[in-house]
């Protein structure tokens, strides 16, 4: 099970999930959650993975969605904070390539900055 916890710092806004992000209702929950703060007005996101446990195909599946959702409502995300056991599935499965990857939540809003400043 997943649970998320909200916080705003600045203009970002930042989900920290800890738990297990994997096929079942919190992942539902967990997704349903991000979907309402990027139809809130959400542009700049954070998920925050630094107390996340375990990761599986249908928890990576639902992060590249909520990026692309948040892509297309001309926001950033980036997820930040993967511990060895998350880090190696995206590794694995070359999330890299596809999602904004950061050692820290510091790291993640910094460039998230960086980015609204070059835009």
């Amino acid at each position: 099970m997943v649970e998320t916890k909200t916080q705003q710092i600045g203009d970002v806004t930042v989900v920290e999930m800890s738990g297990r992000l994997h096929l079942g209702n919190s992942l539902m929950y967990a997704e349903n959650a991000i979907n309402r703060l990027i139809d809130g007005g959400t542009r700049k996101l954070v998920i925050d993975l630094a107390r996340l446990e375990h990761l599986d195909s249908s928890g990576l599946g639902m992060l590249i969605g909520c990026s692309g959702r948040m892509e297309q409502s001309g926001g950033r995300m980036r997820v930040a904070g993967a511990g060895a056991v998350v880090a190696q599935v995206f590794e694995i499965a070359h999330a890299g390539r596809i999602l904004r990857l950061d050692a820290d939540l510091e790291s993640a809003c910094r460039n998230l900055s960086a980015e609204s400043a070059a835009s």
